[in-house]
């Protein structure tokens, strides 16, 4: 059983920053990427930001110059830095892990519950 556990959201003023943080258990060999989407109300999902094997990463053009990804493969984590908070960053973001092996896992895509990110004055 794979569970992905998000934390660090909130809320915080135009021009502010947050960090979140996404940390994937169980009984984990190998894990392709990691990352993170976001949802707004009456939006499409879209990715922020990935964190893939051979240190490929991957932002999506909103947040670029703006947003950091950080992974730890030895402790399966992934981390969001995010700086100049604009209020069109509001969402809840979700951290994803691409697994590929591990003990009585089956390999694909598992997703943690969202946390919510609101940027407001």
């Amino acid at each position: 059983q794979v569970q992905l556990v998000e934390s660090g959201g909130g809320v915080v003023q135009p021009g502010g920053s947050l960090r979140l943080s996404c940390a994937a258990s169980g009984n984990i060999f190998a894990i392709a990427a990691m990352g993170w989407y976001r949802q707004a109300p009456g939006k499409q999902r879209e990715l922020v930001a990935a964190s893939m094997s051979g240190g490929i990463i991957d932002y999506g053009d909103s947040v670029k110059g703006r947003f950091t990804i950080s992974r730890d493969n030895a402790k399966n984590t992934a981390d969001l830095q995010m700086n100049s908070l604009k209020p069109e960053d509001t969402a809840v973001y979700s951290c994803y892990a691409d697994v590929i092996a591990g003990a009585s896992i089956v390999p694909g895509i598992y997703w943690g519950q969202g946390t919510q990110v609101t940027v407001s004055s």
